[in-house]
């Protein structure tokens, strides 16, 4: 279960009842690499594969979209809740990701906490190329696809959503989690298990864009990304630097777009 029955005091008016409210879990998460530690991160139960999986493709540990690489379970607690993994990688596929430890908790608020320095991009990054401009119309559609997939937070109120889409707006996946970063790497990891990371080409979240989830989107290749709220200042720049149009104030059929504008359709 993602989410568990907490009891409350409500205050209304000077009154007060006692509410049963339902909350998102938050538990940590060791990861090991070949019994090395990587990092300890703040994530809601549920998808450890994805979130593993995605995290180290984001993160440059492991690139590679196959082989898939073994994910083992270490340890549960008494809740039954998966508390730690190990990642078995050929040592010659281990990327430069895992040279930038992260030496303390990753919180489930900002995934970049406990990176002992920010990501640098690769040498030879380029922007990512767009094929075909996404649809203007699409752009509230998703959201509203993503929204009645939220059983979550339809329960809680706590948690945040990520979704990928096809340039036609068609939906591949959507993951929950109490973080928003945990969430796009829980997406992005589904995509490379479905073998469907080509056919992604539009990322929507809830909440605010910040860098760290612009560099995501990038190294999936992913050259389209909504939100809910707003995006940082680093964020804009970095779309912008890196070839990915992004979109935020995603509501109400409502949006607006930061970077690279000429890849959006209008009618």
């Amino acid at each position: 279960m993602s989410t568990s029955s907490y009891k409350g005091q409500k205050y209304t008016e000077g009154k007060s009842i006692q509410v049963n409210d339902i909350l998102v879990v938050e538990e940590s998460l060791k990861i090991t690499i070949n019994n090395t530690p990587f990092t300890i991160t703040m994530r809601t139960p549920g998808s450890e594969n994805e979130l593993v999986r995605g995290l180290l493709f984001t993160e440059r540990v492991y690139s590679e979209p196959e082989p898939d690489p073994i994910i083992v379970v270490k340890e549960m607690n008494e809740k039954g809740f998966i508390t730690s993994v190990d990642v078995t990688i050929p040592k010659e596929k281990v990327g430069k990701g895992m040279e930038i430890s992260r030496s303390i908790v990753s919180v489930s608020s900002c995934g970049i906490c406990g990176k002992s320095e920010l990501d640098t991009l690769p040498s030879d990054s380029k922007k990512i190329i767009v094929e075909e401009k996404l649809d203007s119309e699409l752009v509230g559609r998703m959201f509203e696809q993503m929204n009645s997939a939220q059983n979550t937070f339809k329960q809680s109120g706590g948690s945040h959503a990520a979704a990928a889409f096809t340039i036609e707006g068609k939906q591949l996946t959507i993951q929950e989690d109490i973080g928003r970063h945990n969430a796009v790497d829980k997406v992005i990891g589904s995509l490379i298990f479905q073998k469907q990371l080509n056919n992604a080409k539009c990322m929507v979240v809830s909440g605010r864009i910040s860098y760290e989830i612009v560099n995501k989107c990038f190294a999936a290749g992913i050259p389209f990304l909504a939100a809910v709220s707003a995006p940082s200042s680093l964020a804009v720049d970095l779309s912008e630097a890196l070839g990915i149009t992004l979109m935020a104030f995603c509501r109400e059929n409502k949006f607006t777009a930061y970077s690279h504008i000429e890849n959006i359709k209008v009618h």
